[in-house]
Order: C-alpha cells, then structure tokens, then sequence
C-alpha cells in the first residue's frame, strides 16, 4: 500500500495541531510541536494572508494567544474528516468558559503524517443587528 492510500488517524493529527501548535503558550514547546507535527517547510493559508515556515506560523500562533488572553482556546466540534492526505478538522475558539468569539475549520493537506499546507477557514461572523 502506498503512503497516499495509507489510512491515517486524521483527527489525532488536527486534534494535536490545535491542541500542541495553536493552544500552546510556550514557545519552545510549540516548536517541538511544529517539528512533530509540520513538514520541513509549510505553509499556512489565512484570510488575511500566507504564512511560509515553521517559525511563522509557530509565531503567528503564538500572537493569537496573546491577543484573545490567557484563557482563550480552540476546540474541535467534531471528528476529523480525511482521506488520501487531505484532512477538515471544525472548531470553536473563545475564552475557556465564556462566549464563542470565533468558529471555523482548518483544512490540512498532509506529506505521510505532516502537515504541509494548512488553511485556516473562518465561519462569516453575524452583522451587528
């Protein structure tokens, strides 16, 4: 069998991805995490932009923390969806106990079991009535 028909365990993978890249406050723990987790060279798709390299998106990662405070967290809504090395993963995100800020979905392509390309898809946020 080859590696492209290979099952693998999507949600683990996008699971520990937000739980170890995009929920990890520490730096250098999030950096281990990217070198487990992420090829050599990435890249993640945002609305707003592309973001090229493991440093990057461990950084951009990292500023959301800041920006949304210390309790802020995504969390997956559902199992994984994925087969032949593509992979939608939905979650929420907001301070842990309080109100939903954010939901969306990351969509990740995987080489094996590391993630090469990831998008980050923003659900539309409701017009203010």
């Amino acid at each position: 069998m080859s590696d492209a028909e290979t099952p693998h365990d999507y949600d683990a993978l996008l699971r520990a991805n937000l739980e170890r890249v995009f929920n990890e406050r520490d730096p250098d723990r999030r950096a281990l995490a990217m070198a487990d987790l992420y090829v050599d060279d990435p890249v993640m798709f945002e609305p707003d932009g592309v973001v090229r390299g493991r440093a990057a998106i461990s950084a951009t990662a990292g500023r959301l923390l800041e920006q949304f405070g210390p309790t802020f967290s995504f969390v997956p809504d559902r199992k994984a969806v994925g087969h032949h090395g593509l992979a939608v993963l939905g979650w929420h995100a907001g301070p842990i106990g309080g109100p939903v800020i954010v939901t969306g979905a990351d969509a990740a392509e995987f080489e094996g079991t590391r993630i090469a390309r990831l998008w980050v898809l923003l659900d539309p946020q409701d017009a203010p009535s």
